[in-house]
């Protein structure tokens, strides 16, 4: 995987330039980001050996499509046969209702294994969801407390990493879906993290956003987590009428380059009705073009990283 160091200013440049980015070029065989479409394989059958990769699942921004992403790229590595874990890092609880779970009546959560190590066990936290191969750590209301309850504790960005720790030889991916700041939680989530991947919106604000966040991830990795690396940025709501979308598209190639995702996120009503029903894309729309790209996005995620 491939670390960025130092793009805070070419990010912040290239947003300030975004005007001045020229069209994509109208081929049939250039992907949405601009580069040529690259064909990925189907993944080979997985070995299950080794400990699990942490993903956080990053952005300060909110409404970009992190928690769509989480759970419908989970699901799609499911599909393929990985097993994955979902942590909600939410006091929303977004992730927790996306998956049909009834959040604000559970006994434990998250909140539980950060707040009292050693009286909760994180099977007392698991739920398995209704898609084969995939459980979740839920999350409500309460872990919006776990920030000021940490506060004192010793070693506390690494709270989360320690109750996750048992959990790393029974999965092959954990996605972590963090809250839509840069808090203590996700600090948490990026400093027990091997890898960050960012849901970016196709949109001029999402894109000086970065700056701030690769700062953020840089000094994680410079004080808590030397092995954390940028996986990926992943772009979702791009819709290729839009020259505002284009344009957008083009700059962040520039700036990060094949640290951007193949795959594309589109604009489709049938991922906030997903929602609604309560479950990934993938189980309650397997045909549609949202279904296809998570999967294609599980494809590029597992050569990447070679799981």
């Amino acid at each position: 995987m491939t670390k960025a160091g130092g793009a805070g200013q070419r990010i912040e440049t290239a947003a300030q330039t975004l005007w001045e980015a020229p069209e994509l070029a109208a081929n049939s065989a250039v992907g949405p980001t601009g580069r040529p479409l690259r064909e990925i394989g189907e993944p080979p059958p997985p070995d299950h050996t080794g400990d699990a990769l942490i993903v956080a699942m990053c952005n300060q921004k909110g409404g970009v499509g992190k928690t769509t992403s989480t759970i419908n790229l989970g699901a799609a590595l499911a599909e393929y046969g990985r097993r994955v874990l979902l942590v909600d890092l939410d006091p929303q609880g977004a992730l927790s209702a996306g998956l049909g779970v009834a959040h604000h009546d559970l006994d434990m959560t998250v909140h539980n294994l950060l707040v009292g190590p050693g009286k909760v066990t994180v099977d007392q936290v698991l739920i398995n969801t209704k898609v084969e191969q995939m459980d979740l750590l839920p999350s409500n209301i309460d872990l919006s407390a776990a920030e000021i309850q940490l506060v004192n504790e010793v070693g506390r960005e690494h709270t989360l990493g320690r109750a996750l720790r048992p959990l790393r030889d029974r999965y092959d991916y954990i996605l972590i879906d963090c809250q839509p700041s840069l808090g203590l939680l996700t600090v948490n989530a990026l400093a027990c993290a091997d890898g960050v991947i960012i849901p970016m919106e196709c949109e001029y604000f999402s894109l000086r956003g970065l700056a701030l966040l690769n700062d953020t991830v840089e000094k994680v990795r410079d004080r808590l987590n030397p092995e954390l690396s940028l996986y990926g940025i992943v772009v979702t709501m791009f819709d290729a009428r839009l020259l505002h979308s284009r344009q957008v598209m083009t700059r962040v190639v520039e700036v990060f380059g094949d640290l951007v995702y193949d795959t594309v996120i589109s604009r489709t009503v049938r991922f906030p009705d997903a929602s609604v029903a309560g479950e990934p894309i993938t189980t309650w729309a397997p045909k549609s073009g949202g279904a296809e790209a998570y999967r294609a996005m599980a494809r590029e995620v597992i050569f990447r990283s070679g799981r």
